[in-house]
């Protein structure tokens, strides 16, 4: 069995920037800087020859290179006690775009499609503090609301496995699929 997922890498400077921003909330498990992507399909554990179908599928998707940049800041969760804190993207149609062919694509090799609605984002940290570090969320999207950084073009996505260990998730690619 493999866990895999589908993403974006982000460009070393983009996580310099994000690296920067990881200060000011208690508790928070703040992403590593090799963990830091865009994560486009979560698709979990497969048996290898599945693997190999999901390839197949992503290699035959014919979608357009496009700018991204990184731009504000939110939380998943209740407001007084959020699980997670994101960076958010702009602009959100190529994404979209991109995201609704990965879904087509495996959908027609029989693999589920997700229930809720896809939200752009990158993982800045995971929160288990609850109430203890809500202050510290408030603060933290109060200052970085207005983030934004320079657009980058997305010139291709990845399909990644992931290993989870006692010091986190750690992320291989598997695969590279251009996009023209």
């Amino acid at each position: 069995m493999i866990r895999l997922f589908v993403g974006i890498a982000l460009p070393p400077e983009v996580r310099r920037y994000l690296l920067a921003l990881q200060s000011g909330i208690r508790g928070a498990r703040w992403q590593r800087d090799d963990q830091l992507h865009l994560t486009l399909k979560f698709i979990g554990e497969v048996e290898e020859t599945t693997a190999d179908d999901i390839d197949a599928a992503l290699s035959a998707i014919d979608a357009p290179a496009f700018p991204l940049a990184v731009e504000g800041a939110g939380v998943f969760g209740p407001p007084k006690a959020p699980r997670m804190l994101w960076a958010g993207v702009s602009p959100k149609d190529s994404v979209v775009h991109l995201h609704d062919k990965i879904e087509a694509a495996l959908a027609r090799i029989g693999m589920p499609a997700e229930e809720r609605k896809f939200t752009p984002h990158i993982t800045l940290a995971r929160l288990s503090n609850g109430r203890a570090g809500a202050a510290g969320v408030a603060a933290f999207l109060a200052a970085y609301s207005g983030l934004k950084t320079p657009p980058f073009m997305v010139e291709e996505y990845l399909l990644y496995s992931s290993k989870m260990s006692e010091n986190g998730s750690f992320y291989r690619i598997e695969a590279r699929y251009p996009l023209r």
